[in-house]
C-alpha cells in the first residue's frame, strides 16, 4: 500500500527562545491549516493512505473533521498509539509508521522535532516542514506542494532518486551511544538540563556543526560565516570557543544578532571520535539540552554519514515532470 505519514508537534516553536529572540509564531491552528493542505496534495495523486501522529491538542483529528466533507476520510487515520505529551512521541509515531510500510513522512516542528523521529526511525525519508524555533534542518515549504511530493514518492519508487542521506553527530557517554543530533551539538559548562533551550554562549565551549552556511540562523552561522559546509559534504566543523581568536557577527537566534570569539576552528572526518575534555557539563543537541555529563563520566562525539534520509523536493518535482506524473491528458502527452 502506498501510504505516508505525517508528524506534526504542537509544541514546536515554544521554548525560552521565543522570550529572548524574535522568532516567528506558528500557532496550532495553523498548523492544523499546513496539515489539511498536505492531506488534499497527497490525495489528489491518489496515495493509498495517510496516517497522521495523535497529539494532545488533536491537530490531526481537526484537520480531518474540517475535510469531512471534501475528501475521503477513510483514507486518512489518526494512529491508535498511547501518547505523553512529549518529543518521545515523535519517536514512537516514526517506528509505528515504519512498521506498517510507509513511504515518506512529513514532518512539522524544528531541528528538535525531527531529532526526535530520526530516533524512531532513520531509514524512512523525511519532508521536513519548519514550524519550530531552530530551523536549519526543516525548510519553509508550501504544505500543498510537500503532500503532492510526498504522495507521488509513495506512488512511484522511481522518485527515490530524489532522496539525499545527510550527516548526524553521534554522542557517547562513557563509551555507549545514548544521542545524536543532525544540526549541531554544543558542549557547556553549566551542568543540569534546565529549560532545555540553549540560546546565551557564555557557558558554551565548543560546537561541533554537521553543516554550516552562511544563509542559516543559529549556532550553524558561526561556521557559515567562518568555514562553509554544505549539508551533502562528508565533513564535519568544530569550532573552540575563547577570546584567543577573532570574533563573528552571527545571528545566533531570530533577531538576535551577536559577536562571538572562535579560538579554533577545524573540519571533522567521519568515524573518529572527538572527546569532551571540558567536563563536568551538558551537551546540548540541536539547540537543546539533553546529555548530562558528571565529573567521573567520559564523553565523545563522533561524525557519521549515515544519517536521516530527505527528501530534495525540487529534484523530485523535476523526476515527476520528466516522467509526466502530473500529466493526465493523454493527448497532451502526445503533443510534447
Amino acid at each position: 500500500m502506498a501510504s505516508i505519514g505525517i508528524i506534526a508537534n504542537p509544541a514546536s516553536g515554544r521554548d525560552i527562545r521565543r522570550l529572548v529572540a524574535y522568532g516567528t509564531v506558528i500557532d496550532n491552528q495553523e498548523k492544523i491549516n499546513i496539515v489539511e493542505r498536505l492531506i488534499l496534495g497527497a490525495l489528489a495523486v491518489n496515495v493509498d493512505h495517510i496516517y497522521i501522529m495523535p497529539d494532545s491538542y488533536g491537530l490531526g483529528d481537526q484537520a480531518i473533521c474540517k475535510l469531512r466533507h471534501k475528501i475521503d476520510t477513510q483514507r486518512v487515520s489518526v494512529l491508535d498509539m498511547p501518547i505523553d505529551g512529549t518529543q518521545i512521541d515523535s519517536g514512537n509515531a516514526a517506528t509505528m509508521m515504519e512498521s506498517i510500510g510507509v513511504k515518506v513522512i512529513i514532518t512539522m516542528g524544528g531541528d528538535g522535532t525531527n531529532r526526535a523521529v530520526t530516533k524512531g526511525s532513520m531509514n524512512i525519508p523525511l519532508i521536513p516542514i519548519s514550524t519550530g524555533t531552530n530551523n536549519v534542518f526543516p525548510q519553509f515549504i508550501e504544505g500543498t506542494v510537500a503532500g503532492l511530493v510526498a504522495g507521488l514518492m509513495a506512488k512511484n519508487s522511481e522518485l527515490q532518486q530524489g532522496v539525499e542521506q545527510h550527516k548526524k553527530l553521534d554522542i557517547f557517554k562513557n563509551d555507549v551511544l545514548v544521542e545524536h543530533a543532525l544540526v549541531d551539538a554544543v558542549t557547556s559548562k553549566e551542568i543540569f538540563i534546565g529549560s532545555r533551550a540553549i540560546w546565551d554562549l557564555e557557558n558554551v565551549s565548543e560546537v561541533f556543526l554537521t553543516r554550516a552556511q552562511p544563509h542559516n540562523i543559529g549556532l550553524s552561522a558561526l561556521g557559515g560565516f567562518l568555514d562553509p559546509l554544505d549539508p551533502l559534504e562528508s565533513e564535519g566543523l568544530r569550532l573552540t570557543l575563547g577570546k584567543g581568536g577573532g570574533a563573528i557577527l552571527a545571528p545566533i537566534a531570530p533577531g538576535l544578532i551577536r559577536k562571538v570569539s572562535i579560538e579554533k576552528s577545524s573540519r571533522i572526518l567521519p568515524d573518529q571520535k572527538m572527546t569532551i575534555c571540558k567536563t563536568p557539563g551538558v551537551i546540548a543537541l540541536d539547540g537543546e539540552r539533553e546529555v548530562e555529563i558528571g565529573r567521573k563520566d567520559t564523553a565523545s562525539i563522533m561524525l557519521n554519514l549515515e544519517g536521516p534520509r530527505v527528501v530534495n523536493l525540487q529534484k523530485v518535482m523535476k523526476l515527476s515532470t520528466a516522467r509526466n506524473l502530473m500529466i493526465y491528458d493523454k493527448e497532451l502527452i502526445q503533443w510534447l
